[in-house]
């Protein structure tokens, strides 16, 4: 089979395709003939040298894939050859064949075809694993999303929504914004131009967040405090403003807040797996009753991934960049 490979760490042109022997399931294990793949900004950090797959994970990239059952190791019930099926990965997904744990493998949700569905794994089990499994997100309540318009929160908006909860997002260009308020986001915020505490608390009665998800990590890290309500709970998914901040912990006792930071890759199978049950039970009928949807800005071959890399980076994309084989 052939697989984008990482030599040598470095730009987007150290991404190359190439011809790479064929995985073997194991005992629990599936494997899968790769449809599509999509570009996560943790398979940029990859390529970059600074995020190594954790053990015994696939040494190429991605963390997400959709296909169709190719083999069934040993052990494995409930799914069978031939099955259409997305999954949750800790990398291996920009490949024409990967293996996945079982418990990470996911139907496709009604109405959703196989090569879109590839945009679904990683972000809705994000979204659902921190806002409501750890945030606990509740009807009413309000929700800051950062990069409203990223694959993370286009999915984070939907979901909100669909639970009955209010939706602030921050982003950088008028067009990002408007298709936030088209997925059902009630508070566009331009960070380039407004101050989110302010536009937040404004909209809230002074309130602020009930919850708080976070791509930026410690750029924002004291205003995301400033902006959370009275047990208002802020959940850390990213760094892309930095690994170290300063915490006032005055502030967060006042508000008898709470701060969570979180990675879905190197958890335990077991982990993952409860989290994409969770995902299966809660998530997947949202599907059928068009409450939520895929969002994705374009497709390209899999071979062309360094272009994928260079359009994510460059962050003029809305919802998901999705890598097709051949």
């Amino acid at each position: 089979m052939h697989a984008i490979t990482i030599p040598e760490p470095g730009g987007p042109e150290a991404l190359v395709w190439a011809e790479v022997p064929d995985p073997q399931p194991g005992e629990g294990e599936v494997l899968v003939e790769v449809t599509a793949s999509a570009v996560n900004r943790a398979d940029i950090m990859q390529r970059q040298g600074f995020y190594d797959p954790p053990p015994g994970a696939s040494a190429f990239p991605g963390l997400e894939c959709s296909g169709r059952v190719a083999e069934l190791g040993p052990g494995v019930s409930g799914w069978a050859v031939g099955d259409e099926v997305c999954a949750l990965l800790a990398g291996g997904g920009y490949a024409e064949k990967v293996v996945v744990p079982a418990g990470q493998l996911l139907p496709l949700p009604e109405g959703v075809d196989l090569k879109r569905a590839a945009a679904l794994p990683e972000v809705v089990c994000t979204v659902w694993s921190n806002v409501f499994m750890v945030a606990h997100l509740r009807p009413g309540e309000t929700l800051l999303v950062h990069g409203g318009s990223s694959g993370i929160g286009t999915m984070a908006i939907q979901l909100a929504k669909a639970v009955g909860a209010k939706v602030a997002v921050t982003a950088g260009t008028k067009e990002k914004l408007e298709r936030c308020a088209e997925l059902g986001a009630d508070i566009l915020i331009n960070y380039r131009e407004q101050d989110f505490v302010a536009e937040v608390k404004d909209a809230t009665g002074g309130a602020g967040a009930d919850v708080i998800l976070d791509n930026m990590g410690a750029k924002y890290l004291d205003r995301n405090v400033q902006a959370l309500a009275v047990n208002g709970r802020l959940a850390i998914i990213g760094m892309q403003g930095g690994r170290k901040g300063e915490l006032n912990i005055g502030a967060l006792l006042a508000k008898r807040a709470a701060v969570s930071a979180t990675s879905l890759r190197a958890r335990p199978l077991e982990e993952k797996a409860a989290i994409v049950a969770a995902v299966r039970e809660h998530v997947w009928p949202l599907f059928a009753g068009g409450h939520v949807r895929p969002v994705v800005d374009r497709e390209m071959p899999m071979s062309e991934a360094a272009e994928g890399h260079r359009v994510v980076e460059e962050s003029g994309h809305i919802g998901k960049v999705l890598l097709v084989t051949p």
